[in-house]
């Protein structure tokens, strides 16, 4: 068997999929590509047994459909060092040997039998959704963020994907932030909840073209989330843990409102979280009037930093404290160049908006406040 492959498109697709091949594992062949060829065209597939990538691209065949599986690295690094040109894959059926012909030279990789490679879950019989790429990106990207890294949590280690009637609703939390991130052009007849691992979706975000005007469909079952484009799938297994209720978290009735520019209100907090104590970041917002005072300190060094900024606020004085490092994250995740932050008590979530929301989606991120001294024992 033996096939014909340009260097540039083999190159590019399998770094697509490479993310899900683990760097050891007790089963050694996952840390090949499978190759399989068919006629005109060549799969190629990878997995680390929680989530697997399948790619597809022509090539020129010659002989019967074989299975091969190649290693990873060799194969990857080979590929990144050779210039734009044909390559000629020939494969020894017999012992798995694999010899790559290029303009300059031959190269030679010892494979293995592909039939020992893990299967990769079938969506037969799953429900499906079908949802622009450039909505699934940006539903990955904001809320990857928020999820929690922390193994003790499991049901947080993944983004809640809520559908329904009404909408695509993709949630994110640690547990001190919150992002709902909602499509209301995208809905199911059938409702249904399901999380998807964060590596997962981080593989996914990566390997998609943003570019790309098609649509992704999303196939789904009790087990197993499938995702698939023309030329890509990414197959993962499901969190089977039940995720809390976000909709308890966020407070509705929230009179105080502040609108303030992203940039002067980023640039501040990096200032000012110099200053503040290493552990907690802690940062107090004091607002009164026309301004919003943000402000520091770090006794144990005798730090402190204080600034002002004129904003446009609608409320009672009021004063909160955020983890200024994970509200940093939350108002860099805002597309506009407003932010929206909604109050109501020192001891609530403060509502993170922006201050336009896009047609067909709705953005909603949340943080919780950290206990000052003025009201700790209130």
């Amino acid at each position: 068997m033996n096939f014909i492959v340009s260097s540039t498109a083999l190159h590019r697709q399998l770094s697509r999929i490479a993310g899900a091949i683990p760097s050891k594992s007790v089963l050694p062949i996952i840390e090949n590509f499978l190759f399989e060829i068919d006629g005109p065209q060549l799969t190629v597939s990878t997995t680390n047994l929680e989530t697997s990538m399948q790619t597809r691209l022509a090539v020129e065949s010659r002989g019967d459909a074989i299975k091969i599986a190649i290693p990873a690295k060799i194969l990857l690094d080979i590929l990144k060092a050779l210039p734009e040109q044909p390559l000629t894959f020939i494969i020894d059926e017999n012992n798995f040997g694999v010899e790559i012909s290029s303009d300059n030279g031959k190269y030679k990789i010892s494979g293995e039998d592909g039939e020992d490679f893990p299967s990769i879950p079938a969506h037969e019989g799953t429900e499906s959704i079908h949802i622009p790429m450039h909505a699934m990106l940006k539903a990955l990207t904001k809320t990857l963020f928020a999820a929690s890294t922390d193994e003790d949590k499991a049901a947080l280690n993944g983004i809640l994907f809520d559908l329904g009637e009404n909408g695509a609703t993709f949630v994110a939390t640690d547990a001190h932030r919150l992002v709902r991130y909602r499509r209301l052009d995208v809905t199911v007849p059938n409702p249904t909840t399901f999380i998807v691992p964060q590596k997962a979706l981080n593989l996914l975000k990566n390997s998609l073209d943003p570019s790309d005007n098609r649509d992704l469909i999303i196939h789904y079952n009790e087990k197993n989330a499938f995702f698939l484009s023309d030329e890509l799938l990414l197959v993962c297994r499901l969190i089977d843990q039940k995720y809390p209720d976000y909709t308890n978290v966020i407070p509705t009735n929230n009179p105080h409102k502040l609108f303030i520019s992203k940039q002067e209100l980023l640039g501040t907090l990096r200032r000012v979280n110099i200053f503040a104590n290493k552990t907690t970041h802690q940062v107090r917002f004091a607002l009164k009037g026309s301004e919003l005072e943000i402000s520091s300190e770090d006794p144990d060094f005798a730090n402190e930093a204080r600034e002002t900024l004129k904003c446009h606020y609608e409320g009672e004085d009021i004063e909160i404290g955020f983890n200024a490092a994970l509200l940093l994250e939350v108002i860099t995740n805002l597309d506009t160049p407003e932010a929206s932050i909604e109050l109501s008590q020192p001891n609530r979530a403060g509502i993170i908006l922006p201050s336009v929301q896009e047609e067909g989606e709705n953005i909603l991120m949340l943080i919780m406040p950290i206990m000052l001294n003025s009201y700790a024992s209130a």
